[in-house]
């Protein structure tokens, strides 16, 4: 505390808010009451979107001790001792500095309608930038300086439009508000000239710009902002990334005041040491720093012969969770490097670290291709979607993650530190080692290398053997559209394993049927098929535990590739078709067992269907040249009209016995035996009367007198015919039409709405 100007103030304070934040968890555990606790460690949110979870108050209480950290690195202030320069653009630059890191924490305060510190924080940022313009004079080339000066200035310019807009309320332009909005890239590229100048001018430390940096991506490429959200039981674990994301944030307001501290505190103490990151290696054989630039292009070139630009592509727990919370530019950023790694641009990178010989851009290359290398294996291993349609498919990330990690061992095992006999044994460079040989020249690093080596190489080799290989999408197991067919070259059926792929792909039956490929998805097929074969009591416990699968769910999946399968199948679809088969007797029985209709006058034609007719919602008659079938309808019971339009209600459950009679002349009205008897106009324009159901495809023999035009009267008769004692056992339908004049519709029986 006494090394701190503000020590003992600070302290004390950031010490009771960390006490407060875990005897608040502590309440949190105990009572199930966790919204002091969320209030105090992460902000204002609604409490009651996520229910209370130990691990989650966990987490949270984590998130209050780094608010705890950032606070006191904020009051703490410079180190004691002589103050460094006091006046001109480093004193105004200090004061500019807290007062925006002030500003920052104020508006993170659980204040309801504290507007003003974010506005305010926009005017503020645009005397940061001039002044560090002034203070990195001779510290950077003057073209750097401007091109910081120019994008702080832009980046304030378009947050100050920003607010403009959304205070006022104003429409502007799509195109504006959309550079508006994504403003970031500017404030991007400002922050790394200053943090790249800082890196530089020995008044910063390395742990401040280390801040800087990890303030530009939590800040930049990931959102600052958090919600909680629960989804049925438990808690989205990407939302709870996103909260850490979100207090982590804070590391932007830790750099600002450590910025301003050390620009105060006592001038740095003069090194005649070198920087180790400007220390030049030795040369090494340059085959061996060839193997370490032509690794990443290996799989790239593979990918590239398979038509794909990309190392990962659409898929993977990163992507997924970057295009579903990060910000514009992390999205941007993710497809960047997606292209650069897949057409091989690290082997630059890699090129120019060894070209260049200097410690640091090698450290750096280093840990950039171990961390693409653990993001192409973490998009590999847990996939999260399938290619899009017609997206090529390319070889597995993990090859990638393979080259990259392959070609940062080679580089660090080429051009890392040499280890000498006073590291290992603690005497002189000529000494011997205690048994009175020559000291053995091994490091920890060179043993750990090795062994990570091994181990990487083991894990990553027979994961990446699965490669995506062909992917069958819907679209391409959709059948042609009736015009793109060749109507004199019929489509053979799909069998084998084209056909499970398909199937698998349109049901729900296979968990991760969205994004295995077909090889995947077929080997994952046959063995299903094995344990249905087999039918161990074992194997199908697991089944039913692991994959919520039993043999019942499988058989129509397997049934192209698995013989058992088949045969099942088979034999249900023979008892099926055995059962619907004598379904449809029975129904063929009730209508040979209603009472034929014994017409009261010659009808010109009369039509008894033998096979009963199964509707979806009804019989449908429409004379599209009469222009009437648009009319006002109207409807009695059963039967809806217009001039040129008649619909018929019947039940979809029930099938239906029908009678169709066609008269010179008007018969007479019978009622007896029927339920419902409605007589309607039609209007016949066409010289066509056919009742349909389009749904179904049922249509029913012509009602017209020989084709002849003009308006009919339609007189529709119903009844439930009554079989094995249930009333309703069948519908009974007897229609009857002739030619006559009148759009009347008359009830004889039955309900008149």
């Amino acid at each position: 505390m006494r090394r701190y100007r503000f020590g003992r103030i600070a302290a004390p304070l950031a010490g009771l808010y960390v006490v407060a934040v875990v005897a608040s968890g502590a309440v949190a555990l105990v009572t199930g009451d966790p919204s002091l606790l969320r209030r105090l460690a992460v902000g204002t949110w609604g409490s009651d979107l996520i229910p209370s979870v130990w691990w989650v108050e966990l987490v949270v209480v984590a998130a209050g001790l780094v608010r705890g950290w950032a606070l006191w690195q904020v009051l703490r202030g410079r180190r004691a001792g002589e103050p460094g320069r006091r006046g001109g653009a480093a004193g105004w630059l200090r004061a500019a500095l807290y007062a925006s890191a002030g500003l920052m924490l104020l508006d993170r305060l659980p204040i309801p309608g504290l507007w003003w510190p974010e506005r305010l924080g926009v005017l503020l940022q645009g005397a940061v930038v001039w002044l560090w313009f002034r203070v990195l004079k001779g510290v950077i080339p003057p073209g750097r300086r401007i091109l910081a000066l120019v994008a702080g200035m832009l980046s304030v310019v378009l947050g100050a439009a920003g607010a403009v807009v959304a205070e006022l309320d104003l429409a502007a332009p799509a195109p504006l508000m959309a550079v508006v909005v994504n403003r970031e890239p500017f404030r991007l590229v400002w922050l790394a000239v200053i943090l790249a100048a800082q890196a530089r001018d020995p008044r910063w430390s390395r742990a401040t710009v280390g801040i800087g940096v990890f303030a530009a991506v939590a800040g930049h490429l990931l959102p600052t902002r958090f919600l909680f959200a629960s989804f049925g039981l438990g808690v989205d674990p990407a939302m709870l990334v996103v909260m850490v994301v979100g207090v982590l944030g804070l590391s932007g307001v830790v750099w600002e005041a450590r910025s301003a501290h050390e620009l105060g505190g006592p001038p740095p103490e003069p090194s005649s040491k070198p920087s180790p990151a400007r220390e030049r290696v030795p040369a090494r054989p340059w085959p061996l720093a060839a193997v370490a630039v032509l690794l990443p292009l290996v799989p790239a070139a593979v990918d590239l012969a398979r038509g794909s630009l990309t190392a990962v592509g659409r898929g993977g727990a990163v992507e997924g969770f970057v295009r579903a919370h990060a910000s514009v530019t992390a999205s941007a950023a993710w497809g960047a490097l997606d292209v650069l790694v897949g057409v091989g641009a690290p082997a630059v990178l890699v090129l120019v670290a060894v070209l260049r010989g200097r410690r640091g851009p090698l450290r750096a290359t280093i840990w950039t291709l171990v961390a693409v290398a653990v993001l192409c294996a973490l998009s590999a291993v847990v996939p999260e979607a399938a290619p899009a349609e017609g997206e090529p498919a390319g070889i597995s990330p993990l090859w990638f993650g393979l080259a990259l990690a392959a070609s940062a061992l080679v580089l660090a095992a080429l051009y890392a530190t040499a280890p000498n006999a006073t590291a290992l044994y603690g005497t002189a460079p000529n000494a011997t080692a205690p048994n009175g040989t020559a000291p053995v020249r091994r490091s920890r690093r060179r043993v750990l290398l090795a062994a990570l080596a091994a181990a990487v190489t083991l894990v990553l080799v027979p994961a990446a053997d699965q490669q995506r290989g062909t992917f069958t999408t819907a679209g391409d197991c959709a059948s042609p559209n009736w015009w793109e067919q060749d109507r004199e070259k019929e489509l053979p059926p799909r069998t084998g394993a084209r056909a499970f792929v398909c199937r698998a792909r349109a049901g729900s039956t296979l968990a991760y049927r969205d994004t295995a490929s077909d090889q995947v998805l077929l080997a994952h097929g046959r063995r299903l098929c094995g344990v249905y074969t087999r039918r161990d009591p074992a194997e199908l416990d697991r089944l039913r535990t692991h994959e919520k699968l039993g043999p019942d769910d499988l058989e129509s999946v397997l049934k192209d590739i698995c013989p058992a399968a088949a045969a099942a199948w088979a034999d249900e679809e023979a008892a099926d078709e055995r059962a619907f088969a004598e379904f449809k007797a029975e129904e063929r029985r009730k209508c040979a067992a209603t009472p034929r209709h014994r017409p009261l006058i010659k009808p010109f034609r009369a039509v008894v269907l033998e096979e009963p007719r199964w509707t979806e919602v009804g019989l449908e008659m429409i004379d599209e040249l009469s222009g009437e079938e648009n009319g006002t309808e109207t409807r009695r019971g059963r039967v809806s009209s217009s001039p040129g339009y008649l619909s018929l209600y019947l039940s979809p459950e029930f099938h239906v016995c029908v009678t169709l009679e066609t008269y010179a002349r008007r018969p007479p009205v019978e009622t007896e035996g029927w339920e419902e008897v409605v007589e309607v106009g039609y209007l016949n324009a066409s010289g066509e009367m056919t009742l349909m159901d389009g749904l179904s495809g049922i249509v029913l023999p012509d009602l017209s007198l020989g084709g002849r035009q003009g308006h009919y009267r339609v007189r529709v008769h119903f009844a439930w015919f009554p079989w094995k004692g249930e009333r309703l056992g069948t519908q009974r339908l007897l229609v009857m039409a002739y030619p006559a004049p009148g759009d009347k519709v008359v009830t004889y029986r039955g309900r008149r709405r």
